[in-house]
């Protein structure tokens, strides 16, 4: 249930029934092309797992979103790309292939691509699942860091420590919320 509910609140998924209101459109009224476009411009995507090209650099990861933005010249999306790296403390790996990083670098790559946009909001689906505990600790930090900055982090996770990072938390048993 938590990460359908994830993937209908990023419009990754549509839902079965009910409806969804998001900066006051409804989704079902919005077309594939539509949600994409919010998708992209709005939203920032953190998965377990990573989702990273392990042949192409660190600069390249995080550059990718930005190819599907027509307004971002070469220019802007070098600013914006440094900028979401440095964020999350991986410049010195700029032109590192994804597939060389350890799993904790790889999820900070990830940040680094949710980010790179300037999304309103960052969906995260068991962002340290795949992670030891000192890398998990990092990766929750450099979020945390990004909720005290004003960004909205939506996160999805069964792990007690990495809740214990949110400012709420909405408990979910069984598809029905259990409390919030």
């Amino acid at each position: 249930g938590k990460s359908t509910l994830l993937h209908i609140l990023s419009f990754l998924d549509r839902p079965t029934e009910g409806s969804y209101t998001f900066s006051g459109k409804q989704m079902d009224e919005l077309s594939d092309n539509e949600l994409a476009h919010i998708r992209n411009k709005e939203m920032g995507f953190v998965f377990q797992s990573f989702n990273l090209l392990s042949h192409s650099s660190v600069y390249e990861n995080v550059e990718l979103p930005l190819l599907y933005s027509t307004d971002a010249s070469p220019r802007k999306r070098e600013e914006s790309v440094l900028q979401a790296v440095a964020a999350v403390g991986l410049s010195e790996k700029l032109w590192t292939e994804a597939g060389k990083l350890s799993g904790g670098q790889k999820q900070r790559v990830a940040i680094a691509r949710a980010l790179v946009n300037n999304p309103d909001i960052i969906f995260a689906d068991e962002p340290t699942g795949n992670l030891d505990s000192a890398s998990g600790a990092q990766v929750m930090e450099i979020l945390k860091q990004l909720n005290d900055a004003g960004r909205t982090i939506v996160l999805v996770t069964h792990e007690t420590y990495t809740a214990e990072f949110a400012n709420r938390l909405i408990h979910i048993k069984d598809g029905k919320i259990e409390f919030d």
